[in-house]
């Protein structure tokens, strides 16, 4: 892949069946993503969410007229740290017969110039803990395993 004919642009509405399959596509993630049709509503509610929001944003990247990967960065800002912002990385997805070939990092590029030109402090992410070429991939590209992280599952 030319890395110069990969686009990274703001998903639109037009994306999501693309999008979708990509999250169904993970046997890894168990979030229950599904291409079934009786779904797209509650992928629609998220998706028109994330787009009203000026503190989150959903991409898309394209290569050749296809949408190949996905990720969503959100801008947060705490009192700690002097007030600072971090950019949180999540929901990265490349087309698996495409990785490796820089799709991810070209999106995870995109994501630290976008926080840099924001004047973002952080830039951050995570990943599931079975994921272990993901994270050999974020390291490569200059991430660090500083904390360990808890969730709690409500639904």
């Amino acid at each position: 892949m030319n890395s110069a004919d990969l686009i990274i642009r703001e998903a639109r509405e037009s994306d999501l069946p693309a999008l979708i399959a990509l999250f169904a596509a993970d046997a890894l993630g168990g979030h229950g993503d599904t291409t079934d049709p009786s779904a797209y509503e509650d992928y629609l509610r998220a998706f028109r969410t994330v787009q009203s929001s000026s503190n989150q944003a959903l991409y898309a990247a394209e290569l050749a007229g296809e949408v190949v990967g996905t990720f969503q960065a959100m801008i947060t800002t705490t009192l700690n740290a002097r007030g600072s912002s971090s950019m949180i990385i999540e929901a990265v997805q490349t087309r698996s017969d495409l990785r490796g070939q820089g799709i991810g990092a070209a999106m995870i590029e995109f994501c630290i110039a976008e926080a840099k030109s924001r004047g973002v402090r952080l830039v951050q992410l995570t990943s599931n803990a079975v994921r272990k070429d993901a994270h050999r991939f974020y390291e490569r590209l200059g991430f660090k395993p500083t904390h360990l992280g808890f969730k709690m599952a409500l639904k």
